[in-house]
């Protein structure tokens, strides 16, 4: 009896530690499956760009990019109301010597110097009553949109800021007025041919001459434009149907994937491969598609994000084959760095906060011909980051949080 008790508790013990052992080894490969992955490091730099010149400060940070001369573009809400209150104004109603809003469009050299500033309201043109995005195309042409109450327009300008074209009207959508505050109500149409529904971002083809609109705020859709005529010449909503612009129950992470776009479709960027990337941001989700809106693959990121979503923007690494993906997540504030041909995210950066390198409503991204990545924060974020590609290492976070410079001080 006993010599029985002893031989099974010898055979609990060695299950015992060939489950230790099993846990161990597991352990082990995953850390080594993680220390495989391969990825972009990024550095925050904390003296980029340099102080802005004339007392001047940013609004919500709304839009940025990059273009052929590794300019950064950004726009931004200082005019705006509630953007910039009555002490951050002081030098405008000469109450005090600081300070005055900046110019809606700021532009910035590699060094973080501004050598260009423009935008506002002018003549022959409907300034978006909350300019949203901006974009600059192979032409040089600036293209800016609007995803204000009455914001059925996108612009073009030159790099100069003159003023090139207006597609669509404002106010084109108003259905009627609110009993109680007697503003404008609007109604969304997602098959109108000649305006658009606060369009929130703008990519442009060199090679067609096409440019693609996140449309958006108010419609359900992605609208494709001859850029040179702004003729409408196709669109599609989520997994390439017609969009239907009938209200949706509040997103549920537990429910199957919304058959069409949620408010707002945030951006439509064409890779060099010639694929449409789709921000679904309150869906939470990229949809893939052709330039002719065949669905091609989507990818749902921090599925159980509510409020304001999860995908914000995209950028592309600047390598021939746009290997990764960045993506930006104003509501869990951080960016997520995605392999792009198997659509999974590697790792993310970036943490809530007001310090260099952490967010606040990180909303727009770009990248240089560095693979430098730029960052724009809406709300109270009021800024334009960059983050210093440091190269190709082996990730073993998955969240990497607030990416420090690393001290290069010798002691």
């Amino acid at each position: 009896m006993k010599r029985n008790l002893y031989v099974a508790a010898a055979f609990i013990v060695l299950l015992g530690a060939l489950g230790i052992a099993q846990s161990l080894l597991s352990g082990i490969a995953l850390a080594q499956n993680r220390a495989a992955v391969q990825a972009p490091r990024f550095e925050v730099d904390p003296f980029w760009p340099k102080p802005l010149p004339n007392k001047w400060l940013l609004g919500s940070a709304i839009g940025v990019w990059v273009d052929s001369q590794d300019n950064v573009w950004m726009v931004h809400r200082a005019n705006d109301e509630g953007n910039l209150d009555a002490t951050e104004r002081g030098l405008t109603t000469k109450v005090a010597e600081c300070c005055a809003p900046a110019p809606p469009v700021v532009v910035f050299d590699r060094q973080g110097n501004v050598v260009r500033h423009w935008g506002g309201p002018g003549q022959g043109y409907d300034w978006p009553t909350s300019n949203h995005g901006i974009f600059v195309d192979h032409t040089g042409n600036v293209w800016i949109g609007g995803n204000g109450a009455g914001d059925s327009q996108v612009l073009k300008f030159t790099r100069e800021g003159k003023f090139l074209a207006q597609y669509g009207k404002p106010n084109v959508r108003v259905s009627g007025k609110n009993e109680k505050t007697g503003q404008n109500q609007y109604q969304a149409n997602s098959h109108d041919p000649a305006n658009f529904g606060r369009v929130a971002k703008i990519f442009v083809d060199p090679k067609a001459n096409e440019a693609y609109l996140a449309d958006g705020y108010l419609n359900h859709r992605v609208a494709v434009l001859d850029a040179a005529s702004g003729k409408l010449k196709r669109y599609w909503g989520a997994y390439g149907a017609k969009p239907d612009d009938a209200p949706l129950k509040p997103y549920d992470p537990a429910a199957p994937p919304d058959k069409q776009f949620r408010n707002p479709v945030h951006c439509a960027d064409l890779s060099k491969d010639g694929l449409v990337y789709v921000c679904d941001r309150v869906n939470n989700r990229i949809q893939v598609f052709k330039p002719d809106g065949t669905f091609v693959n989507e990818l749902i990121i921090a599925k159980n994000t509510r409020a304001a979503g999860a995908v914000w923007d995209i950028a592309f690494s600047h390598d021939p084959q746009q290997r990764f993906l960045y993506v930006a997540d104003g509501q869990n504030q951080r960016v997520y760095v995605v392999d792009r041909a198997k659509m999974v995210v590697l790792t993310s950066f970036g943490d809530g906060g007001r310090y260099p390198g952490q967010f606040f409503g990180v909303h727009s991204i770009a990248v240089d011909s560095q693979g430098n990545v730029y960052t724009t924060e809406t709300y109270e974020g009021k800024r334009v980051q960059k983050f210093v590609n440091k190269g190709l290492v082996n990730i073993t976070q998955e969240h990497q949080g607030t990416v420090w410079p690393t001290s290069t001080a010798k002691k």
